[in-house]
């Protein structure tokens, strides 16, 4: 991770002052940006911002149980979306959501298995939003040969010059 975000930061992976306690979301100190991690079983992806940012990874073939999933943890408009859908249909947009899910989850800090069900996502994707509390994220998602990416932050967040645009940075292994 230092050796992804040091030229990024331009500064030597040395000097980064990454802090990544066992168990915890790595972050940065004040003023240093905000990071963001997620890997799966052949790739890795690092994302950069200078507001608070979430990313998630999937490999796009990930095999995962759609119908449970959106029965457990889906909010109604999305149940009763997905659930009308064709198994490979419903199996690739069930991943969809769980990306966007899942990053706005590494965004607020918090817990997969307490905030999943908190989290409904838009039916056409482009934002995610919190049932309790309110929050509304804004989404960019990819693929990337065999992944799927999501990277969520907050509107109000997003400046509109270039350097200040969020950098996911992917490494394959």
């Amino acid at each position: 991770m230092r050796a992804l975000l040091a030229p990024l930061l331009q500064v030597s992976s040395a000097d980064l002052p990454l802090v990544a306690p066992p168990g915890q979301p790595p972050g940065l100190p004040d003023g240093w940006g905000f990071v963001s991690l997620s890997h799966c079983t052949d790739a890795l992806v690092v994302a950069w911002a200078p507001w608070r940012i979430g990313v998630d990874l999937e490999r796009t073939d990930r095999a995962l149980p759609a119908s449970a999933l959106v029965k457990r943890f889906f909010c109604a408009q999305e149940r009763d979306a997905l659930l009308l859908m064709d198994d490979t249909r419903q199996r690739e947009a069930v991943l969809e959501h769980w990306l966007l899910k899942e990053a706005a989850i590494k965004w607020q800090r918090g817990s997969l298995s307490r905030d999943l069900s908190h989290w409904c996502c838009q039916t056409d994707c482009s934002a995610v939003a919190h049932r309790v509390n309110g929050v509304a994220l804004q989404v960019q998602s990819w693929r990337q040969a065999d992944w799927s990416l999501a990277l969520v932050s907050a509107a109000q967040e997003i400046g509109n010059d270039a350097n200040s645009m969020p950098q996911a940075l992917l490494c394959l292994a």
